[in-house]
């Protein structure tokens, strides 16, 4: 993984999380602009996977177990989508603080995938 781009990554989930979670919690029902960030969410989570496919081809091989970090990769990426079919469905308040709870799990998953791909040894 690419250290600057996990940042950069995590710092776009948490403003994403924190701003639905805080729009979710004043009342408002899921908008473009709450569902644009988990969009925008998804969206880096996709390049993630292209980075960590092309990542140990470049000599950048991951030192924690390549299993743990793909359970934990496909998993952050099926996580917008599905707090997004809720927000969908539900239209209320509460789907969208949902949009802002899975967005900051993103962000502790983020820090995980590092943390397996480069501090551990196998």
């Amino acid at each position: 993984m690419i250290l600057w781009f996990t940042i950069a990554q995590i710092a776009v989930a948490v403003v994403a999380g924190v701003f639905c979670l805080v729009v979710g919690l004043i009342g408002r029902r899921p908008s473009d602009f709450t569902v644009g960030a988990l969009a925008l969410v998804e969206a880096l989570l996709v390049v993630q996977v292209i980075a960590a496919i092309i990542a140990p081809l470049a000599g950048n091989p991951p030192t924690g177990d390549l299993l743990e970090y793909w359970v934990y990769l496909v998993s952050a990426v099926l996580l917008p989508v599905g707090a997004v079919l809720w927000a969908l469905m539900e239209r209320s308040r509460w789907s969208t603080v949902v949009l802002g709870v899975a967005a900051l799990a993103i962000a502790i998953m983020l820090w995980r995938m590092q943390v397996i791909w480069s501090v551990q040894i196998a």
